[in-house]
């Protein structure tokens, strides 16, 4: 196990030219961002430590963030309007956070989902209990023609005592992408020590930050990792860049 403490370096400084693939930046469509304002704002935090792309994933989420394509599409339009009149050097794009749920299925079918560079799409499972349809999610996902990402695997917390059922994802072609605020303590103990174990299996493809608000950006950059944390990390985020930008 590797410690995040010894010989610290700030993660952010190796975040130049990085592409986030996973944050919560476009207004009042979800948990993220309630207003263009604080959209700007976020987007301005990223650009200071040089972020180059970022791909806004709000929730689509049955009963709770009923976003579609078309509330996704405007709210989108609607930051870069003003961020276009900005001397921001950070591209913005959009695709979205799917929840297994019990409409994922229908929107798969439908055509409603957005997908990453329109092949990968980004799933998640409630915190609480592992989706009931998840398995056939997965095969309707590759039939579909996506490659899925399951964002944040370490923050399941039910998984943390079944490590087998990471390589039976793993052998079932999904794809994961680590929250770098989980290799602080920022979600808490247990959720660092499975996101250092998971790293050091070689499990993740991807990073992203999760961002929904200035308080865990500000987290993120006061986050330090040591060089072998950095060693094992540096080669995903590089990943994340040249399948992304």
């Amino acid at each position: 196990m590797f410690h995040f403490f010894e010989q610290k370096r700030f993660l952010v400084d190796y975040l130049h030219g990085f592409v986030d693939i996973h944050n919560h930046v476009l207004p009042g469509i979800d948990d993220g961002a309630k207003t263009v304002d604080e959209s700007l704002e976020l987007i301005n935090g990223f650009s200071e430590f040089g972020m180059k792309a970022m791909i806004c994933t709000p929730h689509i989420m049955h009963n709770y963030y009923d976003n579609t394509p078309k509330t996704i599409i405007a709210s989108h339009k609607e930051l870069m309007e003003k961020l276009d009149s900005r001397e921001v050097d950070v591209s913005v794009d959009f695709a979205a956070e799917h929840m297994i749920d019990d409409n994922f299925e229908m929107i798969l079918e439908t055509g409603d989902v957005l997908p990453l560079k329109k092949e990968y799409l980004l799933i998640e499972m409630s915190y609480l209990q592992p989706s009931f349809s998840f398995d056939t999610a997965i095969e309707k996902i590759a039939q579909q023609g996506y490659f899925p990402i399951l964002a944040h695997p370490e923050r399941y917390a039910y998984y943390h005592d079944r490590h087998r059922t990471y390589a039976e994802f793993k052998s079932r072609g999904i794809l994961f992408q680590l929250n770098l605020l989980s290799l602080g303590e920022f979600y808490g103990k247990r959720v660092k020590l499975m996101a250092e174990k998971l790293l050091e299996r070689g499990l993740f493809e991807y990073v992203g930050t999760d961002i929904h608000n200035m308080r865990q950006l500000s987290a993120l950059k006061e986050m330090r990792v040591d060089k072998k944390g950095l060693k094992l990390l540096l080669p995903v985020i590089e990943n994340t860049i040249l399948t992304f930008y």
